[in-house]
């Protein structure tokens, strides 16, 4: 294995400046849930079942996935989900009958567009930075450490 070049000390203020950025941005996200009414885990939630590919709607198995969480967990995320009115459980009609689908309920679909559209815009806002340090993050000829 070749041997790794040093990170530079400007190349390490990249990283915690893009690190740093990359947090800012999820406690917005935290407060822009809460400021919502749900939780941050619940906004991951829902974020995650409208934008699953191809369709709108996940199994429970689906979902634990994408949010990197156990399957039980998933259960009980779903679990106050439902209780919130958020989502909604749909036994599959044409597949495995076993299979349960997770789709959003209408009041789900409102509290989301309203989040997405905050987020939007906040991307819009800090888009800019976060390119700019990306490029320089992934810039592999940089100074070497002396």
């Amino acid at each position: 294995m070749p041997a790794r070049k040093p990170i530079s000390k400007p190349q390490y203020e990249d990283l915690a400046a893009f690190r740093f950025e990359l947090r800012r941005f999820l406690r917005f996200s935290e407060d822009a849930a809460s400021a919502a009414g749900i939780t941050p885990q619940q906004y991951q939630a829902l974020l995650a079942i409208k934008g699953f590919p191809g369709r709108d709607h996940v199994t429970v198995g689906e979902l634990a996935e994408r949010l990197q969480i156990r399957h039980h967990s998933a259960v009980g995320l779903i679990d106050r989900l439902v209780l919130e009115r958020l989502v909604k459980r749909d036994a599959s009609a044409t597949e495995d009958r076993r299979q349960v689908h997770i789709l959003l309920s209408a009041r789900g679909e409102r509290v989301l567009a309203d989040l997405a559209t905050t987020h939007r815009e906040e991307l819009r806002l800090i888009g800019p930075e976060l390119r700019a340090l990306l490029q320089r993050v992934n810039q592999s000829d940089g100074p070497a450490a002396d």
